[in-house]
Order: structure tokens, then sequence, then C-alpha cells
């Protein structure tokens, strides 16, 4: 499907007050043109506001790299723009005027997971605010039979490579790399039987797991703290290939 619970809403509060001010607050974008591998003053402006609307870019260092280019397709997602690594005008102007990611599930808990098939992110909500925004990559929907060692023997495992829709709720979770029948799974948190949050080196545009939901390192290396055991999960959704 290629992970200590931390209590739901931690450090909550700071961050719910800087994301609506900044939101509301009026901002002028850099407009200048960027591209993977850019450096400089614009790239910092661009990681500072994407953490501040509650994306996660890595550290704002100025440089533009593949950690802050997932938060710019998440936030291009969000936007209705297609996912590109160049910064330009639609997304320097959707920075300056951002909208807040579709909600899923209207009545639901005011702390909870959502996760949109369609548009490939997961937004955590804490007391009914975001609090976190994510590319995801889910199942390939891709049928597959995988001959692996297993529990000390050679075994044969099936599946449809998809990430089931519907209402659940986080379960366990292990720390650090976890090693499955299916591959590596950094710091997973399981919510609907084998299929767990998880961190993976490899996190596409597209679907692409055996049904997990695949996230950037970074976003795994901080979501234990802020997901706690027992927390709604909803998946909505389905992925359209063009």
């Amino acid at each position: 499907m290629s992970g200590t619970p931390g209590a739901a809403g931690a450090k909550a509060g700071p961050a719910k007050a800087s994301v609506t001010a900044t939101v509301t607050a009026p901002v002028t974008a850099p407009r200048k043109t960027l591209k993977l591998g850019a450096k400089g003053t614009s790239v910092t402006w661009l990681q500072r506001r994407l953490a501040a609307l509650g994306y996660l870019p890595g550290k704002a260092d100025g440089r533009y790299g593949g950690t802050t280019l997932a938060a710019v397709w998440a936030f291009q997602k969000v936007n209705g723009i297609t996912p590109t690594s160049t910064i330009a005008r639609r997304t320097w102007e959707a920075l300056e005027q951002p909208k807040t990611p579709k909600v899923l599930v209207g009545n639901g808990k005011p702390t909870r997971a959502e996760v949109n098939l369609t548009k490939q992110i997961m937004v955590l909500y804490v007391d009914g605010q975001v609090r976190l925004i994510t590319h995801v990559s889910s199942g390939s929907g891709v049928p597959y039979c995988e001959t692996t060692t297993w529990q000390g023997k050679e075994q044969r495992f099936c599946g449809s490579a998809r990430t089931p829709t519907g209402d659940f709720r986080t379960t366990w979770r292990a720390s650090g790399w976890h090693k499955s029948y299916l591959g590596q799974l950094y710091n997973p948190i399981f919510f609907n039987g084998g299929i767990a949050f998880h961190g993976a080196l490899s996190v596409p545009l597209s679907p692409a797991s055996h049904g997990c939901v695949r996230m950037p390192m970074n976003v795994a290396e901080v979501l234990p703290r802020l997901l706690g055991k027992g927390v709604p999960v909803h998946v909505r959704g389905a992925f359209r290939r063009a």
C-alpha cells in the first residue's frame, strides 16, 4: 500500500488564528514566474504564504524543491488550477485571494479528516478549522497480484488497489518505517483495515498506491501529532483520469 497517537487539536489555537488572519488580510504576491529549482525572495514569499494557508511547503528557505512543489499542487487543486510546477499569473492571483477546500461532510465532527479522491487532497479539520491541507495519491484502481516473502514464507497477494469511499475512524499506527506485505509505509495511521495514511518517497499526481493514501514525507512527519486515535475519516469522490 504503496503511522504514538497525538491529541487531536494540540497546539491548534495559534494555527487557527494565523490562518484566519492571513486569509482575510490583503496581500500582494511577487508575480514573478517561478519554475522548479528557482531560488530567492519570491520563493520564500510563496513558502510562507502556503504555510499560513494550512499547506506544508517545508522550511521557508527560498528554494523551490519537491517538498514545496507538493504543497503547490495541493493549493492549485483546491483553487481549480491544473497542477503544474510553474508558478505563474493564475497561481499568484489565487494566492492573493485563495479559496478554501470544499467541505465534503457538512455535518461532520469538528475534528476530522476528509479525503477528496477526485482532487487527490486530504484536509484535516481541528475544532472546526482547517489545520492542514495536503496533496495525496490514493489507490490506483489497477488490480494487482504480487508475490513476496511475508512472515517467513513466500506468499502471493492480490487486490483491487482501491481506496474505498465511506466513513471510518483512525485506529492503530506505527512510528517510522513500517513493513507491510506490499511495501514500506512511513508513520502509517490506519483507518480502514489495512488502509492507512502514510508517507511515501513517491507521491505522484495520479493515484498510484495499492489502496493506502500516500502523502509527502514532511506531512507524514507531523501528522501523528495532529491526528489522534478514533478521529473520523471521510473518503469521498472518484479520480477521473485524463
